[in-house]
Parts: C-alpha cells; sequence; structure tokens
C-alpha cells in the first residue's frame, strides 16, 4: 500500500479545514452570547441601562488581547495562541453560568471580559489559514474559513433556542453549552500543522511610524470607514435583541433575525472582492455607508418581525461592504514592514469604536425614552451623523488629487 506523502499543498489545505470546523464549532458561540448577554445583563443589573455592558467588556477584552495573543503565536505558533483563546472561552462561559446562577452581575461581567480573549483570537483563524496556503490557494483558504462563518451564524443561535431555557435559571443552559463547545473545539487544534514564524532579521527596514502611517488621508479614511462601519453594525446588532423581546416577541424570535443579521454578513464575502475589482474600493465602500443608512430607515419604520429582519440584513450587507472595502483600503496602503503596526492600531481603534457603541447600545434602548419604539428608534437615529462623517471622507478622499490621495 502506497502511503501519501504530506505535500505542502496538503498540509495546508488539511489546516483550512480544521480551522473551518473551528470556525462552524467553536465559532458558534459568539452568536449565542450576543443574543443573550443584552437580555441576560437586563435581568441581572440594578440599571436597565447598563443591560448590554458585558457585551462592551468582551470587546474591550478583546482589544487588549489581540496584541499580546499575536506576540504568543508570533513565538509559539497558531495552537498555543488558538488553545489560550478556548480556554479563555470556556472559562469566561463557566464563570458568566455562575454570575447568572448567583444572580451577580459583576461576576457576569467577569465572565465576559474571558469570552472576550477567545473572541479575539477567533479573529487569527483566517490569518492562519493563510500561513501554509500559495498564493493561488490563498484566496479559497481565507473563504472557506469564513464559509465556516456562516455555519456558526446557524447553529449558535438554534443552541440558543434549545438552551435558553433548560434549567430554572435563565441562559444558564446556553452557557454550559458554550463550555463544551471550548472544550472540544480545542481538541481541533491537534491536527493543525503550521509552523513557527520565523524571526525578524535585524537591519531590516522598519517603514514608518504608527502617526506617519495615520496622517495618510488613505489610511485615515480607510480607518475612519472601518470604525464607523463596524461600531454601527454592534450598536444596533447588540440592540436588536432588546427591542425584539420588548416588541413582545419571543427569544426565539431575537435568535433568528440575529441568525438572519450574521448570515447577511458572511454570504456578501464570496463576491464582495470581484465588486472590488471591477467597480473600485472606494464605491464599494461607499454602496455599504448607503445600504447602513436603509438598514436605520427600514428600523424606523416600526418594531414588527419584517422590520426587524429586513433592518438587520441590510445591516449584515451593509457592514460587509464597507467593512472589507475599508480593510482593503487599509491593506493596499502600507508596506509588509508595517503591516503589524498598522493593523494593531487599526484594530485599537476600530474595537474601541466598537466598545463605545456597544457600552452606549444599552442606554439608548432603555433610557432614552419611556418604550422600547422610542428606544429602538433613538439606537437608529443614533447611526446618521457617524454615517455622515465616513461619508464625507470618502467624498474628500475622491475630490484629492490621485498623487495626494496616496500619500
Amino acid at each position: 500500500m502506497t502511503q501519501q506523502i504530506d505535500t505542502p499543498e496538503r498540509i495546508a489545505r488539511r489546516n483550512v479545514w480544521v480551522l473551518v470546523a473551528a470556525q462552524a464549532i467553536l465559532g458558534a458561540q459568539l452568536p449565542m452570547i450576543f443574543v443573550i448577554a443584552g437580555l441576560a445583563g437586563q435581568s441581572l443589573a440594578s440599571n436597565a441601562c447598563w443591560a448590554t455592558l458585558s457585551i462592551s467588556v468582551m470587546v474591550v477584552a478583546s482589544m487588549l488581547s489581540a496584541t499580546p495573543l499575536s506576540a504568543i503565536m508570533q513565538k509559539f505558533g497558531r495552537r498555543t495562541g488558538f488553545s489560550i483563546g478556548t480556554f479563555a472561552g470556556a472559562l469566561g462561559a463557566g464563570i458568566g453560568a455562575f454570575g447568572l446562577y448567583s444572580a451577580s452581575f459583576p461576576t457576569f461581567l467577569v465572565g465576559a471580559f474571558f469570552s472576550g480573549i477567545y473572541m479575539s483570537s477567533q479573529g487569527f483563524f483566517r490569518f492562519a489559514a493563510a500561513d501554509t496556503a500559495s498564493d493561488a490557494f490563498r484566496p479559497k483558504a481565507i473563504s472557506w474559513v469564513m464559509a465556516g462563518g456562516l455555519l456558526a451564524a446557524v447553529i449558535g443561535p438554534q443552541l440558543v433556542k434549545v438552551t435558553s431555557g433548560a434549567f430554572v435559571v435563565p441562559f444558564m443552559g446556553t452557557y454550559l453549552v458554550v463550555i463544551v463547545l471550548n472544550l472540544v473545539g480545542s481538541l481541533l487544534f491537534l491536527l493543525l500543522d503550521i509552523p513557527k514564524p520565523a524571526a525578524p532579521k535585524p537591519g531590516d527596514d522598519a517603514g514608518r511610524s504608527r502617526w506617519q502611517m495615520i496622517r495618510s488621508p488613505r489610511i485615515a479614511v480607510a480607518v475612519i470607514c472601518a470604525m464607523v462601519a463596524y461600531a454601527l453594525m454592534n450598536l444596533v446588532m447588540t440592540s436588536s435583541p432588546l427591542a425584539v423581546v420588548g416588541s413582545g416577541f419571543k427569544t426565539s424570535n431575537a435568535a433568528d433575525v440575529v441568525t438572519a443579521h450574521v448570515l447577511a454578513m458572511y454570504i456578501p464575502s464570496f463576491f464582495t472582492g470581484h465588486l472590488i475589482v471591477r467597480f473600485g474600493v472606494e464605491k464599494i465602500v461607499a454602496i455599504g455607508l448607503v445600504i447602513l443608512a436603509t438598514a436605520g430607515a427600514v428600523a424606523l419604520t416600526g418594531v414588527q418581525m419584517p422590520n426587524f429582519f429586513l433592518a438587520l440584513v441590510l445591516l449584515g450587507i451593509g457592514w460587509n461592504f464597507a467593512f472589507i472595502g475599508a480593510t482593503t483600503m487599509l491593506a493596499a496602503a502600507h508596506t509588509p514592514q508595517e503591516r503589524g503596526r498598522m493593523q494593531g492600531l487599526n484594530d485599537l481603534l476600530v474595537f474601541g469604536g466598537v466598545t463605545v457603541a456597544s457600552l452606549f447600545s444599552g442606554g439608548l434602548m432603555n433610557c432614552s425614552g419611556g418604550s422600547v419604539v422610542e428606544g429602538w428608534q433613538a439606537v437608529n437615529i443614533a447611526m446618521l451623523p457617524f454615517l455622515v462623517l465616513a461619508g464625507a471622507a470618502l467624498i474628500w478622499l475622491a475630490l484629492r488629487p490621485k498623487d495626494a490621495s496616496a500619500a
């Protein structure tokens, strides 16, 4: 019997399938948490304005842990970094479940912090897929890993439906399932075969400083558009379960809305790149911002299920176009030597904006009016000034001479 040799291509494909499975199984915990975190926080917090604080804590933890996790993966390899992430995810879910059991909001927030560390580690899955892929296979590798996100978008909210009421304490069953997902999913990384990155050579050109890069018009506009797209998506998505349940619908209905939203976030990714190549990145970002504005307009028309579904689907598509477009703009505006600094700065700014948005979502929903309808309207009206800012930045960049815009 002839033994098959592990060629680089075979290793790359196996790594991708491992990461697809990880994205589907482990990634399911994020939509699960996003569906119930605001509702659980509303039941635990002494003030309903802090209902979504746990999501803000998650985003802060994700932002703070991205650089240390990247350094750990650089030194010890992807497997170590991902294992730390799943351990943190299991620990966070366990602490969160105990917080629900003991009706302790501070304990629940501590659990959210560790869940945020997992969320940060998941962000490296697509980069890991590209590590061993050839130039020709790399786009497919990234697309396939993103397809795992589609499975997670379906699996996660459906698990919420069958687990949120499984115990006397609401939502505790969901967090216990998240523990299982992390423990089982962590075994997948034993199958990864990704070598540790080579150490940088002394004397290499370091490129521009962070301040020099952020002063570049194209980079500045890309970061602004990415911040606005991600922050507004998070603002409305985080508030939507509160709005759905507050309008008299069930938690399962909120789960369905989030499922549709996350699917809309990922499905366009398979053709967004082709649209960028054909029509230009600036136009795709602009279309994304227009779609985000349309999502807000649809949400303002009512609080019936069709309104929620259409608004959240448009929100997902708009985020996809605007965020992927902005990321493409950014990637083309710096050198490989500057990549680490620029991507780190971009994540810091983007997730800083997401933190603020998630923090304000609960306050706008619960404390800006006398009813759910008024709160939901306040959330969607709050999108307008930021969309104007991003749109104005794009127009400013387009009106600049091409040589000056590329500087």
